[in-house]
């Protein structure tokens, strides 16, 4: 079995990655083959409504200065599809809702390539918002028609400064306890 992450946020070894990684190795130690694509930290164009996947149905995106095409073969092959962004303004980074929006609508235009995968959502933040971003990261999940994994609460993690997330007991629990529901 094969589980992609993708981290959105700009920080490689931020507090999303952190909890991301957590995941993980969990899924490694259960013998799955686990893997973190670093989304966040790169300039990705966003969708341009120009419906050429449709067209074309060559499991590409028109677009070509970036590398969302090569991730989407490495996301087409997965089992499993963790989404990971920081909250900001109470939704997802812009980098990350830039590769979601491209390599979600290239997979449903090239027949719905995530049609019965487990998917979940973390996100990592200060204070507020979490609700918010989950719920923009799930809407990609269920659109999907994907299995959503559920956990004891909302994969959410506190932080200030990176690499605080190891601090929040709560949302280290909460993490660990979505990696059997996955695995599962």
């Amino acid at each position: 079995m094969k589980i992609v992450a993708i981290n959105g946020s700009p920080r490689k070894k931020g507090n999303t990655a952190f909890a991301l990684d957590l995941l993980c190795r969990e899924f490694r130690n259960a013998g799955f083959d686990a893997e973190i694509i670093h989304v966040g930290n790169k300039q990705i164009h966003g969708c341009i409504a120009c419906n050429k996947c449709i067209e074309n149905k060559n499991e590409q995106c028109i677009i070509h200065t970036d590398e969302v095409n090569e991730w989407l073969q490495i996301l087409k092959d997965a089992d499993a599809i963790l989404l990971g962004s920081p909250v900001y303004f109470a939704g997802i980074a812009g980098s990350m809702k830039c590769f979601l929006d491209r390599a979600f609508y290239v997979a449903s235009a090239n027949g719905g390539w995530f049609d019965g995968k487990v998917g979940a959502s973390v996100v990592s933040l200060r204070r507020g918002g979490a609700s918010a971003a989950f719920d923009g990261l799930n809407h990609y999940l269920l659109m999907s028609n994907m299995i959503v994994a559920a956990s004891s609460y909302w994969n959410m993690v506190h932080w200030f400064q990176p690499g605080e997330s190891g601090s929040d007991g709560d949302g280290l629990q909460i993490h660990e306890n979505s990696a059997p529901t996955i695995i599962w």
